[in-house]
């Protein structure tokens, strides 16, 4: 049986650019989160939490730009995930402020599932679904 695949449209062209912009720099900010977090070690917290703004701004991007994606024509439960991953990146700022690195480190790991699921989607060859 031969599947067909839609023609895509320039808007959801441009809006799949889009998802796949933001979702680059939440990866590459997540990167800067785990260098600097061994910095936290000897003291020095401001990267780390300068990288925890960074991530709130990066995460809501990639929110944003995966529910215009949804209203293009696009898979909605890349929006789903995207906004857990901001609620939760909000929650691990809480956890890391308080100094519960118990509850803090294996937040960091669904913080990067959550964040490489949706980077890997929005660079595969078709994000229909």
């Amino acid at each position: 049986m031969t599947r067909t695949q839609p023609v895509p449209t320039a808007r959801s062209t441009s809006s799949v650019r889009a998802v796949q912009a933001a979702a680059a720099l939440s990866v590459l900010v997540l990167l800067w989160q785990f260098v600097t977090a061994g910095r936290l070690m000897s003291g020095d917290q401001a990267p780390h939490g300068a990288g925890a703004i960074g991530l709130h701004v990066a995460t809501f991007l990639l929110v944003a730009a995966t529910l215009l994606h949804a209203r293009a024509g696009g898979a909605r439960w890349p929006v789903a995930v995207s906004a857990a991953v901001f609620v939760a990146s909000f929650l691990q700022a809480a956890l890391g402020s308080g100094g519960n690195m118990a509850a803090h480190v294996p937040g960091a790991l669904v913080l990067t599932v959550g964040t490489v699921w949706v980077t890997a989607w929005a660079f595969r060859s078709s994000t229909r679904g």
